[in-house]
């Protein structure tokens, strides 16, 4: 329990620092890119959804700009003002189209009921996830979907041996401090891309297609959201199954994006 408090910590001091979700970043180009090809952006419109670990409001944006009914936003740390004011440029309608909730993720209220959760860049934080999936499977209605994206570790282990051992400095580290270390890493990134562009190097496809098409700013936080967190597992393809598998959703699917990330979803019974 208190790691998981430190990770709610960890992401409220950083949702507070970094609040905005320009170009790309927050685009629907890029969440077609999170959730294909196991699901449509056609699939969702007019839905009720819910989305587990909203943040600054990214992927709730991501969802309104897809043509949802409704939103219901989970969210346990600081960062939850954020969320209300970037959500708020949406003008008064947002009020009918998004309901935000601060809670953890176990503690969903059970009159919720949806068609479809997604929980994007954040089960991979949480070291015990099963009460969290358990939630989700109970705020579904029968034959809904969730849609999760999980860090891989199958197309990741060189750049494991890297983060892995710079992470066990940078996750204590304050976020002056941590801010120059991502500044000093952002030009290796940088030049990496460029020769990304050019040669078949490990994660190219990645490199090219999705950070490649973000602002230095957001490839900044791409960076500094590798190194800040306590806590961050990288999934195995069976891990990533068995999430699901243990929390009794069936018609489980999983796709292997761009060789270093999982996009897995999975029906609640009818």
């Amino acid at each position: 329990m208190k790691l998981e408090r430190q990770v709610i910590e960890d992401f409220g001091r950083q949702w507070t620092k970094y609040t905005t979700n320009e170009g790309y970043y927050g685009s629907l180009e890029l969440f077609k890119d999170i959730i294909s090809p196991l699901i449509s952006i056609e699939e969702i419109k007019n839905t009720d959804v819910a989305e587990i670990g909203s943040g600054t409001g990214r992927i709730v944006k991501m969802l309104l700009d897809a043509g949802v009914n409704h939103v219901t936003a989970i969210e346990p740390s600081d960062a939850f003002s954020v969320m209300e004011k970037n959500l708020s440029n949406f003008g008064p309608n947002v009020i009918e189209r998004v309901s935000i909730i601060k809670c953890t993720g176990d503690e969903i209220p059970k009159n919720i009921k949806v068609d479809y959760i997604f929980s994007i860049g954040v089960l991979h934080h949480i070291p015990n996830p099963r009460p969290v999936m358990k939630a989700a499977y109970n705020a579904l209605k029968p034959g809904g979907k969730i849609i999760i994206w999980l860090y891989g570790k199958e197309g990741n282990e060189l750049y494991l041996l890297m983060v892995d051992t710079i992470r066990c400095l940078s996750k204590y580290l304050p976020h002056v401090i941590l801010s120059v270390v991502v500044w000093l890493l952002y030009w290796p990134l940088a030049i990496y891309i460029h020769i990304s562009k050019v040669m078949p190097v490990p994660m190219r496809k990645y490199m090219v297609d999705v950070i490649g098409k973000m602002s230095p700013v957001k490839r900044r936080l791409v960076i500094y959201d590798q190194l800040n967190p306590i806590y961050a597992k990288y999934y195995t393809h069976d891990e990533a199954l068995k999430l699901l598998s243990d929390a009794n959703f069936t018609n489980i699917k999983i796709h292997h994006r761009h060789g270093y990330s999982w996009t897995v979803t999975g029906n609640k019974s009818v």
